[in-house]
């Protein structure tokens, strides 16, 4: 085969329809945008347009606050942190950061400030690890199997109390 022999599948494409070309064509004349009228104009836009009555989010309460200055975190658990040391692609001995765990492929995307650990799963050596947070049972989890956490923000108040 070569590649000016390359085809698609048999129908796996439709032929594009074309418009206006004739009355035996199915789609003559006024192309299927029945007679005058603002939707049979070019470049007409109706999207929630409802006649002149008020529209639907306009009768609406406006509920709720965006905070656009609100902080992303990226979620980690143990046991992707367990499975990443036992691949390999973390080393246990060394201090894990949140460097190591973006080159570890366990953090994506690039508009999160920092990670936060959750507890689940089990990780089962002692790791030192220093995140922008943590919860209290990955807190309890790491403390339990001989290893520190760190965290670099501080809790909110009224929060569990980080290592």
């Amino acid at each position: 085969m070569k590649l000016n022999e390359l085809r698609d599948n048999e129908g796996s494409r439709h032929k594009f329809k074309r418009l206006g070309r004739g009355i035996g064509s199915g789609k003559g004349k006024t192309s299927g945008k029945g007679v005058k009228g603002q939707k049979a104009r070019e470049g007409v836009s109706l999207n929630g347009f409802e006649g002149g009555q008020l529209p639907i989010y306009r009768r609406l309460p406006k509920r709720g606050f965006t905070n656009i200055f609100r902080k992303e975190y990226a979620p980690v658990n143990l046991s992707a942190i367990a499975k990443a040391i036992e691949a390999g692609r973390i080393d246990a001995a060394t201090p894990i950061t949140e460097e190591t765990l973006r080159s570890a492929g366990l953090i994506r995307g690039g508009k999160v400030v920092g990670v936060r650990l959750l507890g689940m799963g089990k990780i089962g050596r002692a790791v030192t690890i220093t995140v922008s947070g943590a919860s209290a049972t990955a807190i309890t989890a790491i403390e339990a199997a001989g290893g520190t956490i760190t965290t670099t923000v501080p809790a909110k108040a009224g929060a569990a109390p980080a290592a």
